[in-house]
């Protein structure tokens, strides 16, 4: 212990005392609470108001040592074994009590019983847990993630197994995974579905990906006037299967958000003012590592000055902050995460993070913010405002800035403009791009795309009686040149003409 780490404070890994308590409860609840959580120290010997170093009474501090040693042994259960040691701070003598995250989770006063003897640690205080974060605490200590279990009642359909079947293998397609057939031992391999005698038993996991069976299955979506949660600009709520949502709050994300342009020579390109890879990284997030067995649901809100999206449930099994700041992951929703995996949604373990963090800085926007509670996880991702939006610090982010004379520039369209024009194919994009060289089956496709932004790419092949392969073909070169951009999932998604 550090006179730094003192005049820091209490916290939610830090407890001081100024004696030892005669009432062992006093301070073996916190140590169960450390346990339940991210783990912690209880220092004695500190005044925990005016922080000043106290010590302890030497002659009787081996007394004491035991004393503590005792109170956890007798009172805990499961087992704890907290490390104690003596620590001479500022020339006096303290006991510092370290007691690690716990594995085998709940751990409560063995007196008071489970439900009322299991604490937390929130802030700088040890609270009594509710009931559903004790079933997560089980749930932690049995290795079994929530998504795993078997949902009672649930009738599986063959329509539902084919269809998150054919969305796997499109979803890895778009992502430009190798592809793979899959099947209903596919998912039972996965361990999505489990074979019981001739029927067919669903996982939790299953039922999130294939409907909209559990009430806290829903992506909550708002626009707000201001900085607040005071005035509703619009709102929109999203049910189904959660890569759905996943796609849909991304779009709603981006019709609310602020379009720039440039137009050089005949090329009129567009972009977000925020990073849409981060923007769809925090929804993706917030589905994966959510705590299913809160009631709650994931949100997502646009303000004026930033977006923020919202998960249930703080860090997992004793994750720290400053863990997966540094790219730890421990997965909270196994089953869920290893199918985002197979999707393409999910690229590498404990990276998602970073990237939200890599994107805002290739941006030049302010740093993202990263809160985490007890019951939710947050992150914030700062918008410029629209004075430095205007003025060119986009134009930065796309990689150089436009010469003045050559190009002209339109910048910062409101909400309901992006809204009305989400895509629309505008005349003067078609004026523009189309006397760029590209060649007849280009143009068709383009022509299809301005009249049915959601048609498909076998629903083109068809009305210009060409191959599916031909298709993709020239709307892979379509996109790599800047001209077409893929909104959403290959079912609900659509296309943009830039």
């Amino acid at each position: 212990m550090t006179i730094e780490e003192i005049v820091r404070g209490e916290s939610k890994n830090v407890e001081f005392k100024v004696v030892l308590p005669e009432k062992s409860e006093k301070y073996t609840k916190t140590i169960v609470a450390f346990a339940n959580t991210q783990g912690g120290r209880l220092v004695i010997g500190i005044d925990d108001r005016t922080r000043e170093v106290i010590g302890v009474d030497e002659e009787s501090v081996f007394k004491m040592m035991d004393s503590i040693s005792n109170a956890v042994s007798d009172s805990c259960v499961p087992q704890i074994v907290p490390n104690i040691e003596l620590q001479t701070v500022g020339g006096k003598t303290v006991i510092v009590v370290t007691t690690a995250p716990g594995p085998n989770r709940p751990y409560y006063l063995k007196a008071k019983g489970k439900e009322k003897g299991t604490f937390i640690r929130v802030a700088g205080t040890s609270r009594l847990a509710y009931a559903d974060k004790i079933r997560e605490l089980e749930l932690e200590g049995s290795r079994i993630s929530w998504d795993e279990l078997t949902c009672v009642g649930f009738e599986v359909t063959e329509q539902q197994t084919e269809k998150l079947c054919r969305d796997i293998m499109e979803f890895r397609r778009v992502a430009g995974l190798p592809k793979r057939e899959m099947t209903e031992a596919q998912l039972i391999n996965w361990k999505l579905l489990k074979k019981a005698d001739d029927s067919l038993i669903a996982s939790n996991a299953f039922v999130l990906l294939t409907s909209d069976y559990f009430p806290f299955s829903k992506t909550q979506c708002a626009v707000f006037k201001g900085r607040e949660r005071t005035v509703f600009l619009d709102k929109r709520e999203f049910i189904g299967p959660i890569y759905e949502q996943i796609e849909e709050a991304t779009a709603f994300v981006l019709r609310n958000i602020r379009l720039g342009a440039t137009i050089s020579g005949l090329i009129r390109r567009e972009a977000y003012e925020l990073p849409v890879e981060a923007v769809r990284e925090m929804i993706i997030n917030a589905h994966c590592h959510r705590n299913l067995s809160d009631s709650s649901c994931v949100q997502v809100a646009v303000y004026d000055d930033r977006l923020e999206v919202t998960s249930p449930g703080g860090l997992y099994n004793g994750l720290t902050y400053e863990e997966i700041m540094n790219g730890h992951s421990k997965l909270r929703n196994r089953t869920i995460a290893n199918i985002f995996n197979q999707m393409g949604l999910v690229e590498a373990w404990g990276t998602g993070i970073k990237r939200i963090m890599q994107a805002a800085d290739h941006y030049r926007l302010p740093a993202p913010e990263i809160q985490a509670f007890d019951d939710m996880f947050r992150v914030n991702l700062y918008r410029n405002s629209l004075t430095e939006f205007e003025e060119g610090t986009f134009d930065s982010v796309m990689g150089k800035r436009a010469n003045r004379v050559e190009s002209t520039r339109k910048f910062g369209e409101s909400s309901e403009k992006v809204r009305r024009r989400f895509g629309e194919g505008s005349e003067k994009n078609q004026i523009t791009l189309w006397n760029t060289e590209i060649n007849d089956m280009q143009r068709n496709i383009l022509n299809l795309i301005r009249k049915n932004n959601r048609i498909s790419a076998k629903g083109m092949a068809e009305v210009l009686s060409v191959s599916s392969r031909a298709v993709e073909k020239n709307i892979k070169l379509l996109k790599d040149r800047g001209i077409l951009i893929r909104h959403g999932s290959p079912k609900s998604g659509y296309w943009e003409i830039c």
